[in-house]
């Protein structure tokens, strides 16, 4: 589970902004009915979704974009080489591009607690901190600064056997890849734990799955995924799929001496056919013959199955992308019902922002400044906001700034028109 994450220059994020996925004291009479909406780490009370709304441009998708690297990183940094240029941009305007960019996730593996950071430029890793809470008690796993001297020993220190021989991995570790990555490829256990934690739990899109594992998990939540379909108003009431491996040629380019070669290469295929109410032995080709709708909603339906069953964390951008409004709330309802499932999204959907669906602390906002950085902060800390408020119309009428301010008078459309 996640319980926060901090980040500070990157894309149109300037300042400090921290996401809190921890529930707030709310003593209402509507967020009390809503006790499904969260689920209970020792004695916290953590949310088990989070909706973030601003205007087009505000910064809400560089917030998703900013933690997506950032994880992205934990498990690809050990296999960076000397030239690489990290894929993100700093805030480009008050000198911001010199400074370092900088990221912190507060998060639960195994019931024990763990803070990790790091800091980084566009070039090279600058910092680099774990600390877990075993006994209720912050403790160090291990602390780096390359700014602190030459040598692994001034750069690097480790708390009690926490990782066996940890010099060693912090000798293999360049300025370019992050400790943890390189402790978990020398079979280090807790680094390895916490990679796994980055790659295989906190999930940051839809479709994050090879074709190999796509077959598999249909395979696992066949009957599931039936059901969430046709509750979902689909008539599809069977499908069967075949793994197909392919062989076939890739043009490929010696970079050294720019001579281009075919090579043989195995993909692997997955063929799904579908059956529906109206004729169940037609079989559908789902590719050419199913909607991008369905289509959509058939690997939507199964990341989310597999999220909640195993009680994962799910990162999506603009989750009604091609979705109904229903299908969104049955989605969140669907995260609702797990036991410890977490569902980070970005919306335009303001059929959500009802108090009798969401807690305030569930619903955060982005606007973007005069200097244009993007600020993060939740309808939580409105405490004059009061749960029998209209929250969808104050949000339109811009009650909470995160709306575009649009010039629809008449003279502005004929001259847009008329040029």
């Amino acid at each position: 589970m996640v319980l926060e994450i901090q980040l500070s220059n990157f894309y149109s994020i300037k300042d400090e902004v921290v996401l809190d996925l921890r529930a707030g004291r709310i003593n209402t009479k509507k967020a009390k009915s809503l006790k499904k909406n969260l689920f209970k780490f020792e004695d916290t009370e953590v949310l088990k979704t989070v909706a973030i709304y601003g205007a087009n441009a505000s910064g809400k998708s560089n917030i998703i974009k900013a933690i997506r690297f950032c994880n992205a990183l934990v498990f690809e940094s050990h296999r960076h080489n000397e030239n690489v240029v990290y894929n993100f941009k700093p805030f480009k305007f008050n000198g911001f591009s010199k400074k370092p960019s900088k990221y912190l996730i507060r998060f639960v593996l195994k019931e024990i607690e763990y803070e990790y950071s790091f800091s980084l430029t566009r070039t090279e890793i600058l910092s680099e901190n774990l600390y877990y809470y075993p006994n209720g008690r912050r403790a160090k796993v291990f602390e780096r600064n390359e700014k602190n001297g030459k040598t692994k020993k001034e750069k690097y220190s480790f708390g009690t056997s926490v990782i066996k021989r940890p010099f060693d991995v912090a000798e293999s570790t360049s300025n370019k890849t992050l400790y943890i990555s390189r402790a978990s490829q020398m079979d280090r256990d807790i680094p390895k734990e916490i990679f796994n934690f980055f790659y295989r739990t906190f999930i940051l899109n839809y479709f994050a799955y090879s074709t190999k594992h796509l077959d598999n998990l249909i395979k696992t939540y066949k009957d599931q995924l039936l059901k969430a379909l046709q509750f979902a108003d689909s008539d599809i009431i069977d499908f069967k799929q075949n793994l197909k491996t392919e062989k076939g040629k890739n043009l490929k380019t010696n970079f050294v001496t720019e001579e281009a070669f075919f090579e043989e290469v195995e993909t692997e295929r997955l063929e799904i056919k579908t059956f529906h109410k109206f004729s169940p032995n037609t079989p559908f080709d789902f590719t050419s013959e199913e909607s991008l709708g369905t289509q959509k909603l058939f690997s939507i339906m199964l990341t989310i199955l597999d999220v909640v069953k195993e009680n994962k964390i799910l990162l999506i951008d603009e989750i009604e992308d091609s979705l109904h409004p229903q299908i969104i709330e049955y989605i969140i309802e669907i995260f609702n019902a797990s036991k410890s499932a977490q569902l980070i999204f970005s919306t335009h959907n303001t059929n959500l922002l009802d108090l009798n669906k969401l807690r305030k602390d569930q619903v955060w906002f982005v606007n973007k400044g005069e200097d244009g950085s993007s600020d993060l902060y939740s309808l939580y800390d409105y405490s004059d906001f009061r749960d029998s408020m209209n929250l969808e119309k104050a949000y339109l009428q811009g009650r909470f700034d995160a709306v575009p301010i649009v010039n629809d008078s008449n003279d502005k459309l004929h001259s847009i028109i008329n040029g």
